[in-house]
Formats: C-alpha cells, structure tokens, sequence
C-alpha cells in the first residue's frame, strides 16, 4: 500500500527535501495505516481455528521470505546473514538455538565508562545489544516483558540509569526462566520497589497514621499478572448468570497483599528509615517493619499471622503465580507484543496450557511458552488463513530494523541517540506511566473498534509521530548518510549500503532485495513497480542515493509499518 497524495493518486512520496510537513500527508498516513490492519480483519475472528500446534520437528523456514519473517517477530530486524543462516532450518531449531544463547547485559557497559553513567549511556547500552546482540529472541521477549512490568525513567529513577540498567538485565536472564522467579525477581527489585513504593513499605501504625502503602499490590495483579476480571483459558472473559464480568480480586485482598509487602528495603542497609541505597542488589526485609498479622489473598487463601516477611512473600506471589489468570493473561499478551494484535481464542489456550504445563509437569515455563508463541501454526500461517492477523510495528521497532537491515554503526562503537521517545513516542524504560507507552486492549477509534479489534501500537501513532517518525528515519537512512558519508564524525551512526550500491544499476533487483530484507518480500506488485519507476528516475551516480531513496520509501510506508 502507498500513501497517497493530495489528488489521491497512489505513488511513492520522494521526499526530495527532507521532512514531511504537510498537514494533508498526515491526514493520509493515519487512515491508511488504520486499513492497513482493517485489510486483515475481514475474517470470521471465532473462537476456533483448524491451525493446531506444531509437531515437534515442525516445518523447515524453505524460502528467505520465511526466514525473513520469522526473524521480524522474533528479533529487533531481520539482516541478510540471518536471513541466509536461518533459511534451510526448521523453525524450531532456530528458536532453540536463540534459547541457548547467552544473554547481552546492559549493567557491565555502564560500569566500563570512565565517568558515572548518565541515562544517555544506558539507551545507547539497550541500542548496542538490540542492534549488535546475538541473543535477538532473548532481548525481545526482554523488551516485551518491559512493557508489562513497567518501571521508568521519567520520575523517581531519573537519576538511576545503573538501577534501570540492573532491571532490564533482570528482565533478560529471566526471559526463559520459570514466570514464578520471574515474579519475585521484579518484586524485590529495588527499581520497582522504589517505583512503585513497595521499598520503605511499612506495617501499620495507627498512632502516626501509617498504612501500607498499596501501589504495587495493585499493580502487580492488574498489569502484571492476573488482570481486572476472571479469563477463561482461552483469554475470553467469564461472565456470570447477569453476563457481567467476574471481579478477579476487591479492595480487601489489594489490603492483604499491601501488607505482604511491608517491611523491605535497599539490601545491606543498617537501617530501614533513610536507608543506604544500593540499586544493584534484591531487597532485604526488617522484620520490625513486617506486618506480622493474617493476610486474605486471593481464592480466599489465607496468610497465617506470625510469619516472617519472606515467608510471607513466598505465600503471596505463590497464590498469583498459580491463579488460572495468569497463563491467559501473560500469554495473550506475550502473543499480541511478538506476533498479532489478536490472535483468536484457540491460540491463547494454546499457549496458556503450555503455561500451565510444559509437557514434563512444570508451570510457568518461560522458555516452552515463547517457543509455542512462535512455532504455533497461526503465527507460522496466519498470515495466510486470517485476514485480521498481523500487527502494528512498534515505531522504535522501525528504528531497530532499519540499523540491523544495514548495520548501522558509528566509529566511536556507541549509538548516542538518546532520545527516541521525541521522534518515536517511546524508548526503553521510558513509559509516561506503569500503563505503559500503550494498553494491549487499546482499539483505534473507528472501523477497527466498529469490527472489535484491539491496536495496541496505535495508542502512540498520532498526527505528531507520524510526522516525527517518518522524519526521523529520513534523517536516518537519507541524510545522515548523504551529508556525513564524506567525513564522518565519531558519533554518527551510518548506514554500510556498500552491497546495496553494487545493486543500484538495477533497480528491480535492487527493490526485491529491499522487499526480502525490510518486508519480508511482502511488497505488493504496485508498490514495487512504482519504486522501481522512481529509483530509475535518480542519477546513478555511485548508486548511494539510489539505495537510501528506496531505502527510505519503503521504511516510511504502511507496508513496512505493518507486521503480518
């Protein structure tokens, strides 16, 4: 699909002059990218599909299309020697492959810099292992895992890029451990505890007027675990014999799990009260600041009084890791951040009941959950029998993929570009609010809410950051590269196109290199015919502004924009 002009005639926009400034273009962009998505919900979205799940040898990836594919929901961007390395496997042994891998670490970069490290340097840490990281799957399924358990940068850890580094780290180890660990490794975090002010929580004193604090036990059932409202194991709503939804807690469990949390604080610290902070390691409980009384948790379990913090601890995050909400929630999720917006109810109990049960006995098998996301035949075929399958990229998602698709580098080895969240609507441990940057049940305004469809990423894609984002990566791929080329500085991050520039005295060859790599060779046949009219139409020169003209047309098009 192309964006269309002004008159309504559908061509490329060569942006000859840089940026995009005209209020009409805009207006185009956002209802196409919105049918973009209605394009594909044309379908029955029942609660069935004859897609099942995967035998274990599963299918080999036969063509680079299909690898090209699979390396677009499982990492940050498919690169040509991925595409090649993965085509000729089956799926599966990739993904074991990428499960083996070790994970790339935000922490060690910041503790290696001669100065104390500034936010700056955490994101260009988070860029170094998104964009150069052999453990792609890992750090996406990392990413994700951020965007539901949600700490930020933009309030009290403003000054913290160690303690938010120490996070997502966490978040990465844990990404293919068991959920339950998971749980508790967050819990005791000490930038979640200072974000959501579990950290200092303090048992009740009615004499100072000091009840426990009940952010994070609120927060931890809401987004992080469990949800609003009881879920069948397909992700559907249960409903009682009025057809309302089921409450999964009331404001008297929130109360027992607030005073659960009481009684922890900065580990190694002689004392709770203006405590001696470390960031880098779990929180420590003072049994003196523990509410030591009964506690009513959910599914009307019952803490017994007398138990000390940890043992406290252990019985809560046991009582919501063993919820049949969890597996759904997490799941769906999981499914809507790697693969589709909305994926039918067969596919979520698909993947719930691996939650459930790993096939040798264990719940909360992160690793058997990410590999039946992926290796699940409506995430391998969907986009082949539904016509709602497929997904909003993320705009920082865009970035990723247009630095790995040309290996993006700059001389000093570091990716100072600080702040996407101003041209992308987001950046890594960012997020406005623990909400998120988006909400996984947010529909866009019109045909896809009239249909009942969920848009999660167009929560964020507004008249401003289409503009910003499309701008963005014109800078990126076009100018950077143009005006730099010549002399470049330390700092600019520079797109290699030296294979590309071999290509640009044939355009359609170059344009289906271009497909494979940044669309999967999704292209439709309009959309290529049209580049390849506009690429023959630039001098060729040395062919370099041949490639980033194209280059940019198609990361600047719904095309691109659009995960199927």
């Amino acid at each position: 699909m192309i964006p269309q002009d002004r008159c309504g005639e559908k061509r490329p926009v060569r942006n000859t002059g840089g940026f995009m400034r005209c209020s009409q273009s805009v207006r185009a962009f956002v209802p196409i990218l919105a049918l973009s998505l209605l394009v594909m919900a044309g379908c029955d979205r029942g609660g069935s599909s004859s897609a099942g799940a995967m035998s274990d040898s599963g299918p080999t990836v036969t063509t680079q299309a299909d690898a090209a594919r699979l390396l677009t929901q499982a990492t940050f961007g498919p690169t040509m020697s991925d595409i090649n390395h993965t085509t000729g496997m089956s799926y599966e042994t990739w993904v074991d492959e990428q499960l083996q891998k070790t994970s790339s670490l935000q922490l060690p970069k910041l503790q290696a810099l001669p100065l104390s490290p500034q936010q700056s340097d955490r994101v260009d840490a988070w860029w170094q292992n998104v964009i150069n990281g052999e453990d792609q799957l890992r750090q996406r399924v990392a990413f994700a895992l951020s965007e539901i358990f949600v700490v930020s940068d933009r309030e009290t850890l403003s000054n913290r890029p160690e303690a938010l580094a120490y996070y997502y780290d966490l978040l990465a180890e844990h990404a293919f451990g068991n959920f339950r660990e998971l749980i508790e490794a967050v819990t005791l975090s000490p930038a979640m505890g200072e974000y959501l002010s579990m950290l200092g929580n303090e048992k009740p004193d009615p004499a100072r007027n000091i009840r426990p604090d009940e952010n994070y036990a609120r927060e931890l059932m809401q987004l992080f675990t469990i949800g609003l409202v009881q879920l069948n194991l397909d992700g559907t709503e249960k409903r009682d014999n009025q057809n309302r939804p089921i409450p999964t807690y009331d404001q008297a469990i929130i109360e027992g799990f607030a005073h659960v949390y009481t009684g922890w604080t900065f580990a190694g610290s002689p004392r709770f009260r203006n405590p001696v902070r470390n960031y880098l390691a779990q929180m420590e409980p003072f049994e003196d600041f523990h509410d030591g009384g009964e506690k009513r948790l959910l599914n009307g379990v019952v803490l017994k009084a007398g138990q000390s913090a940890r043992d406290d601890l252990k019985g809560a995050l046991d009582n919501i890791f063993t919820h049949p909400n969890v597996a759904p929630f997490i799941g769906k999720q999981l499914i809507k951040r790697l693969i589709t917006s909305n994926p039918t109810p067969a596919y979520v109990a698909r993947v719930a009941s691996v939650f459930n049960d790993n096939g040798r006995g264990v719940r909360g098998d992160l690793a058997a959950v990410v590999k039946t996301i992926l290796l699940d035949n409506e995430a391998r075929f969907g986009h082949l029998s539904f016509q709602g399958f497929g997904k909003l990229k993320e705009p920082l998602l865009r970035q990723t993929a247009l630095w790995r698709a040309f290996g993006a580098a700059a001389a000093n080895g570091r990716y100072l570009y600080a702040n996407p969240d101003r041209d992308f609507g987001q950046a890594p441990l960012r997020s406005p609010s623990v909400f998120n940057f988006f909400e996984p049940d947010y529909q866009q305004p019109g045909p896809i809410a009239d249909r009942g469809l969920v848009s999660p990423e167009f929560e964020i894609t507004n008249e401003t950051t289409i503009v910003t984002t499309t701008n963005r990566l014109y800078v990126n791929a076009v100018l950077r590269y143009v005006g730099r080329i010549a002399s470049p500085a330390p700092a600019d991050i520079l797109l290699d196109i030296e294979r590309e520039k071999a290509m640009a005295s044939d355009p359609p060859t170059l344009i289906d290199h271009l497909n494979l790599l940044l669309t999967s060779g999704r292209m439709s046949v309009e959309m290529r015919n049209e580049l390849i009219d506009v690429i023959e139409g630039i001098a060729l020169g040395d062919g370099s502004q041949r490639v980033v003209e194209a280059i940019y047309l198609i990361v600047s098009s719904p095309e691109f924009a659009v995960q199927k």
